[in-house]
């Protein structure tokens, strides 16, 4: 047996447009499993180190800020560091905007192909079923009164296969798209929040929540009154 002979199997059953799709998948798996690796080398969604970062800047601690950067391999944290050593320079601010966004445009190529298999794989499953119907009727009259129903069921099956085949493809790409595209958008306004506490440091606090016991003045004790007073 041949290493051709599934091909040629597939190529009989489900037609050219049936291998169009396979081809189409595997590209498609091929791309999503490269941007999954590409996100992970470039630490994205593991913001937590940058937060950390941020905060000890925005609470005035340019020393230990500039530390917790040390060794991130964080695609955003060369631009952060330098927006540091910048220290306030507001000149500097549309430069290092283009910079963050530089960084972030590597990691959304590919989004279009994936957009587009997305959109037109359904499409290219319906043209198979319809072409698989065509030649199912054109069968079902060259047989005239000798109609047989299990061949025409089995037409029918198989032109249906191409269109179960193109929403197959279709779904799990478009969750991965989408997942993609969340992940980046959050990376996005990441690199927006991290460029405003360098450019402002003190005026926003740690992921929006309440300022530190560190940063907060300590309230005056209370000394109970007496009743009656």
């Amino acid at each position: 047996m041949s290493l051709l002979d599934p091909i040629f199997q597939l190529a009989e059953l489900g037609g050219p447009v049936l291998m169009i799709l396979v081809a189409v998948s595997i590209g498609t798996l091929a791309l999503v499993l490269n941007k999954a690796w590409q996100y992970q080398t470039e630490r994205v969604g593991q913001n937590a180190p940058i937060r950390h970062a941020l905060a000890l800047w925005d609470r005035g601690d340019k020393a230990g800020a500039r530390a917790a950067l040390v060794g991130l391999r964080h695609f955003i944290a060369p631009v952060i560091e330098s927006g540091m050593a910048l220290d306030g320079r507001t000149d500097a601010a549309e430069r290092l905007e283009s910079e963050a966004e530089q960084r972030i445009l590597p990691l959304e190529k590919g989004f279009r192909i994936l957009d587009t298999v997305a959109q037109l794989a359904p499409l290219l499953g319906l043209l198979g079923t319809v072409l698989g119907m065509i030649e199912a009727f054109q069968a079902l009259q060259e047989a005239g009164s000798q109609v047989d129903p299990a061949a025409l069921a089995g037409g029918i099956w198989v032109a249906l296969l191409t269109t179960a085949a193109g929403l197959a493809v279709a779904m799990p790409t478009s969750m991965a798209l989408s997942w993609f595209e969340a992940r980046i958008d959050s990376e996005r306004a990441l690199a927006d929040y991290a460029l405003k506490v360098l450019a402002s440091p003190g005026l926003a606090t740690e992921s929006g929540m309440a300022p530190s016991a560190e940063a907060s003045p300590a309230l005056p004790a209370q000394t109970p009154q007496p009743h009656g007073a």
